[in-house]
Order: C-alpha cells, then structure tokens, then sequence
C-alpha cells in the first residue's frame, strides 16, 4: 500500500476516534415528574387481582420520591435568605403531599373488592398532585 493511502486510512482513524462522543441529554425535574404522574396514573389500571403487585409498585415510588425530595432539600439547604424560606415551605408541603400519599397507600394495601376502584383512584389522585407539586418545586428551587 502506499505511504499516502495508509496516512489517509490513519489520519481518519484519528478524526474518528478523537471525535467527541454523543452528549446525552440530562434527565429534568420536569421529566421526572412527568414519569412520576404516568406511572401514578398506571396504578390506576392495576385489577383487584394485581392488588400485591400494584402495593409493591406504590411502594417503590414512595421511595423513589423520598429519594427525590431528600435531594431537593439538600439543594434547598445550600439557598440562602428570602429564597431559602420559600424553598423549605415548598419542601414541607412536599412532605405532607407525600404523607397523603402514604395513607392512600395504606388505605389501598386494605382495599377489599367493593373498595378496590375508589381506593386506587384516590392514590393515582394523591400522586398526581404529588407529582405536579413536585415539578413546580424543582422548577422554583433549582432556577
């Protein structure tokens, strides 16, 4: 092979492997709360016979959110004055949504039959206004 056709071949190696790789978009607050409401909503589809497993599903997004507001208060933490005041009130409502949260779950893992529809709605509702609350604090505390 020619020594010009061997530089060309390593010279485009070089472009190719010193080429910056794919930037991957970063998850959001938004996005997070967007995928906290649907998979909220998606208990809402679970049958009576899929009541362990629609427990056990709540159940970790109740510690995925705890994670989620442990993280947003520490951020919060790190504010200072006027702003620091507004963060921690959106924190503390935070909590007592996710509170609520939890009783509807409480009230879900005992649902009977005649219960079951009303019970789950009331937790997809619950998470819902959990969820949404969740995505204006990270908006609000985060900026």
């Amino acid at each position: 092979m020619p020594k010009s056709v061997i530089s060309i071949i390593v010279a485009a190696a070089v472009l190719l492997l010193s080429a910056p790789l794919p930037v991957h978009a970063q998850t959001t607050g938004k996005d997070v709360g967007q995928k906290m409401a649907d998979t909220g909503a998606a208990i809402k589809d679970y049958t009576l016979e899929k009541k362990n497993e629609a427990v056990a599903h709540a159940k970790k997004l109740g510690r995925d959110i705890d994670a989620k507001i442990k993280q947003l208060d520490a951020h919060a933490s790190k504010q200072a004055g006027e702003a620091k005041a507004k963060s921690k009130e959106m924190i503390k409502d935070l909590k007592a949504k996710r509170a609520v949260v939890a009783a509807k779950l409480n009230d879900m893992s005992k649902a009977t039959k005649a219960s079951w529809d009303d019970t789950k709605k009331a937790f997809g509702d619950a998470w819902q206004d959990l969820a949404t609350s969740y995505d204006k604090a990270v908006a609000e505390i985060k900026k």
